[in-house]
């Protein structure tokens, strides 16, 4: 038996994102009867199985009204498909009713999950050993990941800082910064969102430093009730300076698996051919992962015919739940912590709350949380870089009840204050 030791695989084997990733997939199915407020997926309230079986129905009609004959139809669900995918003539139509992005559908890659999105898009830009990303701190643990994995450095920039400052303070280090990671609306951990001016200056900083910007937006169409949607940065980019990551795990079904990228930039060739990004992240997805499942994308195409390609409209009812149970948390927060010792986010839409508190909060309390107090959350030091302590968690408020939370909520409160001096 060939035993290998770990300092002789890759280096993110060891890499504390990824392990934040496990960790905080594992952490809830080992205390099942937790309470939990950590996970960010969507609501499973209105599953059916049923609905499956429409979805592929609505999606098998599609292409014969394409003019497909039953083989035709049964080939392009059951066999391999085209690297870029199937339903992208779709999503471009989503887009243009839900985001007012209007891109060609060859712009777009179907990919497996927006995390493939992120991989392709980090693999096509890294290119040398002087190549860094950009991500607004703190970040999603799932693109500093995936980071890891390719080897390229990513540098945080707080919400605080000068980001036309920062990339000339990189470059003077001999460094060129490719593109800036920023999940504009409702951000994974955060919660926060910029307002239009900010992301119209963004775009103009990208512009005036020649840098790509990675625009994540899986949250956008959660806002509370009464909060109006602001533009994306895709539909504000003039310039095609905006790479913009796509996601049906929120407003889809998670289980699909199904995510994209869309990437309009062009790109020359030495011999003056010119292509589409999305023509070579597809070169690198046929080596990765062949194709997205057809089957799969299938099920989000039905999905989106049903609803006229709205995904604004086909989820109505999750955009209910989260805003109240948003609510319930902040209303909550506000009732058990009265004064200004612990404070706390409140966002104006999507799924999360960030609380701080007095102490440094790290998984060590979040196992004592969960073994001895019955909750679970996620510490915020895993969107950190670095080893200094953070003293604020993050709460989600989208895969429970509001009884689940008022009990939740409890339990939290008796831990913080078993913390407290």
């Amino acid at each position: 038996m060939a035993d290998l030791e770990l300092t002789e695989l890759h280096g993110s084997l060891t890499d504390r994102a990824l392990n934040s990733m496990n960790f905080l997939n594992e952490v809830s199915h080992h205390y099942p009867d937790a309470i939990s407020l950590a996970a960010g997926r969507p609501t499973e309230e209105f599953f059916a199985l049923e609905d499956l079986h429409r979805y592929l129905d609505l999606f098998a009609d599609h292409l014969r009204s394409k003019g497909y004959d039953e083989s035709a139809v049964r080939r392009t669900i059951f066999q391999y498909g085209r690297t870029k995918g199937i339903i992208h003539d779709l999503v471009a139509r989503n887009l243009a009713v839900d985001e007012d992005i209007h891109v060609d559908p060859e712009a777009i890659v179907v990919t497996v999950g927006c995390q493939e999105a992120m991989v392709l898009t980090l693999r096509a830009l890294r290119s040398g050993p002087d190549d860094v990303l950009l991500a607004i701190s703190p970040t999603y643990v799932g693109i500093t990941g995936a980071a890891r994995l390719l080897d390229f450095p990513v540098l945080p920039v707080t919400e605080d800082d000068d980001l036309a400052a920062v990339v000339k303070a990189v470059r003077a280090d001999g460094l060129r910064p490719r593109a800036c990671y920023v999940m504009p609306d409702f951000a994974n951990p955060s919660g926060l969102s910029l307002d239009v001016d900010a992301r119209r200056r963004l775009l103009e900083v990208a512009a005036e430093q020649e840098m790509l910007l990675l625009e994540d937006n899986p949250y956008g169409l959660f806002p509370a009730w009464g909060v109006a949607r602001v533009p994306t940065l895709k539909a504000l980019d003039t310039e095609r300076r905006v790479i913009y990551l796509g996601s049906f795990a929120k407003t889809g079904l998670p289980g699909a698996r199904v995510g994209y990228v869309v990437a309009d930039q062009t790109v020359a060739a030495p011999g003056g051919s010119i292509n589409l990004l999305a023509d070579e992240l597809s070169k690198l997805k046929s080596m990765l992962t062949v194709n997205t499942s057809p089957v799969a994308q299938a099920v989000i195409g039905g999905k989106l015919l049903a609803h006229d390609c709205s995904l604004v409209a086909a989820n109505r009812r999750e955009r209910a739940v989260y805003a109240a149970n948003l609510r319930a948390i902040t209303d909550g927060l506000a009732a058990r912590f009265p004064g200004g010792e612990i404070t706390w986010t409140v966002p104006s839409g999507g799924f999360f709350v960030v609380v701080t508190v007095p102490f440094p909060v790290d998984d060590v309390l979040l196992e004592r949380s969960a073994h001895e107090y019955g909750v679970l959350w996620t510490p915020m030091s895993h969107f950190y870089e670095g080893d200094t302590p953070i003293h604020a968690l993050r709460l989600s408020c989208s895969a429970v009840t509001p009884v689940q939370i008022d009990a939740a909520l409890n339990r939290l409160a008796a831990l913080i204050a078993d913390q407290l001096p």
